[in-house]
This record gives C-alpha cells, sequence and structure tokens, in this order.
C-alpha cells in the first residue's frame, strides 16, 4: 500500500492523530481513502499538512491560507520535485521558492529563496520500508502498482523510485508515464542519454505527451544537441501551447542557433503567458 498512514503522518509532524484528522476536516488537504474510510497521506500530502500547520501558527487566517495552497497546488507544474521547495509566511503572504527562483502562492509574484528536503529525509525511512514490503509481495503487483509505488517514493527515495518504475516498465514496457519519470530521474542523477531514450520510448508510446516532448527537449539540451531539442519543444508546445518554460527554453535556444525573428515569438509568448 502506498502513502502514509494518519499514526505515522502524525508522528513526522509533531501532531495528534486526531490534529491530523481536524486538518483534513478543514480542507487544507484530501488525501486518499483507502476502503472509504482510513486515509492515506502522499508525500505532497505531508509537505502541504505541514506547511498548513506552520503558517496558522504564524497567524494567518485559515482562509488565506486554504487558498494560499490550492493556489501553490495549480502552480506547480506536472513533474516538479517538491524537495527543492520551501514554503513559508513572509508577512501576511505566502511565498514559495525553488531552484529556479521564488514565487508568491497566490499571485506567483517572485519574492525570495527558502525547503523541505528535511522532511524527505524523515520520511526516507519509512518510504524505503514501503518499497522493501513491496518487494516481498511482487508477484501480486501490477505496473500500475509499481508506478503508484514510484511516484509516492519520487520525492524521499529517488534509487527506490528508480526500480519501482523499472519494475512497472518489465510488466508494461508501453507505460509512457512511468517512461517519462523513470527519465527524469535518470536525468536528475545525471544520465542525460539514459533520460533521452525514456523520452523517446514514452513518446513511441503515447505521441501525444507533451511532458515527454518537453523533458526530451531539455535532456537534447544538456546533451549538446540544440536543433534537436529545439525540436522537441516545437512539439511539446503543439501539444500543449501554455507551456512557458517550453517557449522559454526555446527562445534561448533560437537565439543560441542565430534565428533571432523565431527567439522574438517565443520570448513574445512567454511573457504574455506568465502574466496570467
Amino acid at each position: 500500500m502506498t502513502g502514509y498512514a494518519t499514526r505515522e503522518v502524525a508522528q513526522i509532524l509533531g501532531l495528534t492523530q486526531a490534529q491530523v484528522r481536524s486538518y483534513v476536516r478543514s480542507g487544507f488537504l484530501e488525501p486518499e481513502r483507502v476502503g472509504g474510510k482510513r486515509l492515506r497521506f502522499s508525500f505532497p500530502d505531508l509537505v502541504f499538512l505541514r506547511t498548513a500547520k506552520g503558517l496558522l501558527a504564524a497567524g494567518l487566517p485559515a482562509r488565506r491560507v486554504r487558498r494560499s495552497l490550492a493556489r501553490l497546488r495549480g502552480q506547480l507544474p506536472s513533474g516538479r520535485r517538491l524537495t527543492g521547495l520551501r514554503i513559508a509566511a513572509h508577512g501576511d503572504e505566502v511565498v514559495v521558492a525553488d531552484g529556479d527562483g521564488l514565487w508568491q502562492a497566490e499571485s506567483g509574484q517572485a519574492l525570495f529563496d527558502f525547503g523541505v528536503a528535511e522532511l524527505a529525509r524523515q520520511v526516507a525511512p519509512l518510504a524505503r520500508r514501503a518499497f522493501h514490503e513491496a518487494s516481498r509481495e511482487s508477484e501480486a503487483l501490477t505496473a500500475s502498482d509499481w508506478f503508484a509505488l514510484g511516484c509516492d517514493l519520487e520525492a524521499t527515495a529517488p534509487d527506490e523510485a528508480r526500480q519501482a518504475y523499472t519494475r512497472a516498465l518489465e510488466l508494461a514496457p508501453g507505460h509512457a508515464d512511468a517512461r517519462v519519470n523513470l527519465g527524469r530521474l535518470l536525468h536528475e542523477s545525471g544520465d542525460a542519454p539514459g533520460a533521452e531514450s525514456q523520452y523517446r520510448q514514452a513518446l513511441a508510446s503515447d505521441p501525444k505527451n507533451a511532458t515527454a516532448a518537453f523533458n526530451l527537449g531539455v535532456a537534447l539540451e544538456d546533451i549538446g544537441n540544440a536543433r534537436a531539442a529545439l525540436d522537441a519543444y516545437a512539439k511539446s508546445l503543439a501539444l500543449d501551447p501554455g507551456n512557458v518554460d517550453a517557449h522559454y527554453n526555446a527562445a534561448h535556444l533560437c537565439v543560441r542557433l542565430g534565428e533571432t525573428a523565431a527567439a522574438l515569438r517565443h520570448l513574445q509568448q512567454y511573457r504574455k503567458l506568465s502574466r496570467h
């Protein structure tokens, strides 16, 4: 079973189980319910729950905290790793920082720099235990089970997450999402060529996978193949015209390739989309 039980969450965050349930009832997060009753929390749930606890302790009104966390969920692009984030109160604003800069959770305005990696370190032993328990029952698990476990392990136990995605792909080689996630983990570990291979296989299985196309562009750019990277960004934008990161990356590649007019078009789209 993926995720963390109410008892485990309470121990990690220094809350009582009753307090954890009260945060859920108050609408700060919506964890999965097993059998319609028992709560199972993901790592992002823990991040948002700890954030809610801290922001309320800082004196922010509950309604504002709920609105800011809901806005934050919507602003996090698909696939963004949470371990690089820090979330806090700055005056009466909720602010977030990652490796690419800081934005305001409600408006998106850039602010300052702050992390949740320590939470991942606390949760890592539980995540690894879940992986080893799953490994002992591997014959009963489907590709979807391994994929779900990989998603749950990414932030806290990336090595085990890679193994989980690999097992999912052994059972279902055409599982595009597992390939995308495995590719991202390979890329983050420094294996851009390995990531490229996974993204290409994901696109072969799912030609409309915009995330695979964008990530392929990033991998190709890191490998040094600017023209192929630009083609990948173009495919990503054809599938998802609102991808501001693809416009931004494509603009810089066009500058490098001497394609000034195309660079200006991408920058104009980037600025237009960034204002929304």
